[in-house]
């Protein structure tokens, strides 16, 4: 299968554009390769966004053709076809088919429908707990103990007594089983959905999850009220004296009298506070009860909303709120945090399991009839699964374990890399039904990739945003290999341009030229200097590398006055001088000031970017010639 999906990949990188409605005409075509109308418009249009002055559709053309050119060159290379772009590009293209292979997913929609309107209400429950046990036996005998537990509570025994006796819950010493108010995405689906469904003054039966065997009891509701703020804080330094927190205080009443006169409070948390939220004027979002401390979040609620708090203290500061509102937050307020629960918990495996089925019946899945059969034949003569049983039956098992679509087949030996061959069964039928399990992974994958496969002929939309990906990447690397790093490859052609056009890069004031040495200490650099009397000049730099190693560093460059502090105090006798705590002594081990470039070197950036300039347009003009463009004026004329 790993074979056919990499055939697949280079099929959709060449196909891309051929595939559109036969209303979407041919615009022109370069390099024999037609580009469609839809294309172009898709291109055109998201240009003309991005840009501040807008170009006209005759100058977008000229653009247009020069990257569709450069586009051809890179696929006349062959770069399109080498194995690091192909996993690069498929790479992409899965990322840029998740939202599409997800969105409107009625499924999906459910849970969070369902997460939104059960977080209006907020519930107040206790929790008991036992261990699930190291076995099914096991975990069946502590859901039986839960049960009499239970029974017990409904006969008249307290709660409390019993979960300080028996739960196993670690929370138990400080809240004594009582969790008091929860809402929707607090805990994993199962667990909510226990105290969502179980009426008020009502205890849950016994139920699982991966931590333990649970029960809940209600004991009453409300709606939810929760509050939208924003706040700003000076914070209180680490181990703060009486003084730096009568300091924040200053500061903090400092603003608030501007906020009494009027200034802007988001401003003013941009500029001020002392908080992650500031780059967000102070914005906090939505919070319940229980998620601030005190006296933050009695102040936040009784607040009337748009009012500002007068400042107060809290363990981390001085603060000041605004209330902006109270109540439920939307649905929109709230997705974010809904699926980011979904995305965590069994309702993501339950979206898949949808989904997959979804996807077998759209393309026909059918699981092959004798490999059951084979399966169990193979484990019995086995007699376990080990690695060895899959190495012989499963790996390179060329049989098909399922098709799917128009005929396409997935093997047998797909399955090796999901099976975990040290997995114990205690009888042999076990492991046939945990092989069997692994059919839908293997599924899923290879219709996932073939349904993203699918949306490129379906969804003009995904085609235009992955081919602008595809030429995007053979764009960057023609462009790399025939001008950027083909520049400051050409040692030669930099050289002669830089002889031919030497005027151009004459400087208006002079430059240090050289290597400044700083070292950890002056006795360091004493003893520098006493090796310079000694060593030779064209091996000195190597020489005091080795010999001093990070106790020196030497910085080469070529600065004018003004941008580089060392240079401006050596070389300019200008400033005062550096404070570096790590190398604090310094000198000019070579070099001197200089009117003018006397190499390349001097101005090699500046060369080098001209010179990209030059190499550009000769490809320019060579492309013009490789790859003409055949455009179709009548169907341009069709631009919207």
């Amino acid at each position: 299968m790993k074979a056919k999906l990499l055939i697949s990949s280079l099929l959709l990188g060449t196909a891309i554009l051929a595939i559109a409605k036969v209303t979407d005409p041919v615009l022109m075509t370069i390099n024999g390769k037609d580009i469609k109308l839809s294309e172009f418009e898709y291109l055109y249009h998201k240009n003309n966004q991005q840009q501040i002055e807008k170009e006209s559709l005759e100058q977008y053309v000229d653009r247009f053709v020069l990257y569709k050119q450069k586009v051809a060159d890179a696929e006349a290379e062959g770069i399109d076809t080498t194995q690091l772009f192909i996993k690069e590009f498929e790479g992409y293209r899965k990322d840029l088919a998740a939202p599409y292979l997800t969105q409107d997913t009625t499924y999906s929609w459910h849970f969070i429908a369902e997460a939104y309107e059960r977080a209006k209400t907020e519930i107040d429950i206790d929790h008991f707990m036992l261990p699930l046990g190291g076995n099914p036996v096991q975990t069946q005998a502590n859901i039986a103990r839960m049960d009499s537990i239970r029974n017990c509570i409904l006969n008249g025994e307290k709660w409390e007594d019993l979960v300080a006796k028996y739960s196993s819950d670690p929370s138990k010493s400080r809240n004594n089983g009582h969790y008091g108010y929860m809402s929707a995405c607090q805990f994993p689906y199962d667990f909510e959905n226990q105290f969502y469904n179980t009426p008020v003054g009502n205890i849950s039966m016994p139920f699982t999850t991966q931590y333990g065997v649970h029960m809940v009891r209600v004991n009453q509701t409300r709606e939810r009220n929760d509050v939208h703020a924003k706040h700003i804080l000076k914070l209180f330094p680490q181990n703060a004296t009486e003084e730096q927190k009568a300091q924040c205080k200053q500061q903090i009443d400092s603003i608030y009298l501007l906020l009494k006169n009027g200034a802007d409070f988001e401003e003013l948390a941009k500029a001020e506070s002392q908080d992650g939220s500031a780059r967000r004027g102070g914005d906090l979002g939505w919070f319940g009860r229980g998620r601030m401390v005190q006296p933050f979040e009695d102040i936040s609620f009784n607040l009337a909303d748009g009012a500002i708090s007068e400042p107060f203290a809290t363990q981390f500061g001085y603060h000041i709120v605004k209330k902006v509102a109270h109540g439920m937050p939307t649905l929109s307020e709230m997705r974010g945090i809904i699926e980011t629960a979904i995305s965590r918990d069994e309702r993501t495996q339950l979206i898949a399991e949808n989904r997959i089925k979804d996807l077998k019946n759209r393309y026909n899945f059918r699981l092959n009839p004798d490999f059951e059969g084979f399966l169990s034949s193979a484990l019995k003569d086995a007699g376990k699964l080990d690695s060895a049983f899959v190495a012989q039956s499963i790996k390179g098992n060329q049989m098909p374990l399922f098709t799917y679509a128009n005929n396409l087949s997935v093997p047998v030996s797909e399955l090796a890399s999901q099976i975990n061959p040290k997995a114990k069964f205690p009888v042999i039928d076990n492991a046939k039904d945990y092989i069997m399990s692994l059919v839908d992974k293997v599924a899923d994958k290879a219709l996932s990739d073939y349904h993203s496969l699918e949306l490129v002929n379906n969804n003009a939309e995904y085609r235009n945003l992955l081919n602008e990906y595809r030429d995007g990447m053979l764009l960057f690397e023609i462009s790399n290999r025939r001008v950027w790093k083909a520049a400051s490859k050409d040692t030669v052609g930099l050289e002669q341009y830089f002889a031919e056009n030497r005027a151009r890069y004459m400087w208006d004031e002079p430059h240090f030229k050289g290597i400044i040495l700083s070292a950890k200490s002056d006795s360091i650099l004493d003893l520098v200097k006493a090796d310079i009397q000694r060593m030779a000049p064209d091996t000195l730099t190597d020489a005091l590398h080795n010999k001093y190693g990070l106790d020196i560093r030497m910085e080469r460059m070529v600065v004018k006055q003004g941008e580089n502090n060392l240079a401006d105090y050596l070389a300019f006798h200008v400033g005062d001088k550096p404070e570096r705590k790590s190398y604090p002594a310094f000198m000019i081990l070579e070099g001197s000031v200089i009117d003018q470039p006397q190499e390349m070197a001097d101005v090699r950036g500046a060369v080098t970017s001209d010179y990209q300039d030059v190499l550009e347009q000769r490809w320019k003009e060579e492309l013009a010639k490789k790859y003409p463009a055949k455009i179709k004026k009548k169907v341009l004329k069709k631009v919207k």
